[in-house]
């Protein structure tokens, strides 16, 4: 005969309906939440594919386009005549001066450009509309054509997005996505093939992208800082000078 114990067996022993209740439930959230999180591992590989097709497709029309240009250089060399690059469609706009003795015509434009503090820059697009809006506030600003190699050092390092009027840094391409998505811009790449090439939806792309804080530029400001660049100061076009300003405060 068995010994007689007083300790129930694991059999014997009933479990509360409430604690078997919780127990299905938390297996079943488990559940979705595993399902959820394959879901999205591979929408997020498709996406992946997709992003890295497009950044290729990026750089072989960057590629085209520079030998394009190389090329019709080396053909009017040849003719003996000069070759004149196409206009700019984008420039890069710094803000150099402060907010003291400043009319309220170019204060209310330097408003409307985003430029509210000292080394504030944005991309604008270059109409005719925007550049008689630059050429009012020229002695408070600097400008110029940025490059490809400029564009994408900005976004890269400084790049912030304005999601629900809060600035967000770029460090992922679902911030892009969430507030791009519908223009068709999905990542960083597609950010800066947008802004540099002056697309369809480029408004909306430079709106997304908070002003850019720079620092002052390594070596300090000209001496005369408020003559025009071309009278050896800071203010005004500087064309594709601009690049180098950029690399000394980026």
């Amino acid at each position: 005969m068995a010994p007689s114990t007083t300790v129930p067996s694991a059999s014997a022993i009933e479990v509360p309906e409430t604690l078997l209740k919780k127990r299905k439930q938390t297996e079943k959230a488990r559940e979705e939440r595993l399902a959820a999180a394959s879901v999205a591992r591979k929408a997020s590989k498709a996406k992946r594919k997709v992003i890295f097709k497009r950044a290729e497709s990026y750089v072989k029309e960057y590629l085209a386009k520079e030998k394009d240009e190389i090329r019709l250089k080396r053909a009017a060399r040849t003719a003996g005549d000069f070759y004149v690059p196409a206009q700019p469609k984008v420039y890069f706009v710094v803000r150099i001066r402060g907010i003291n003795e400043i009319a309220p015509k170019p204060r209310k434009i330097l408003q409307l450009l985003r430029l509210l503090q000292i080394n504030n820059g944005v991309f604008v697009k270059a109409t005719r509309a925007t550049q008689q809006m630059l050429r009012l506030v020229e002695p408070y600003i600097t400008y110029g054509e940025p490059n490809l190699k400029t564009v994408r050092e900005l976004i890269y390092k400084r790049g912030y997005g304005k999601v629900q009027k809060q600035r967000i840094p770029l460090t992922n391409n679902a911030v892009i996505e969430e507030a791009l998505g519908k223009f068709d811009i999905l990542c960083v790449e597609d950010l800066v093939h947008e802004i540099a090439t002056a697309g369809p939806n480029f408004k909306q792309a430079s709106n997304f992208l908070w002003p850019f804080k720079l620092s002052n530029p390594t070596g300090g400001w000209r001496t005369r800082k408020f003559k025009h660049f071309v009278q050896g100061g800071d203010f005004g076009d500087r064309e594709t000078n601009i690049n180098k300003l950029i690399r000394q405060m980026n």
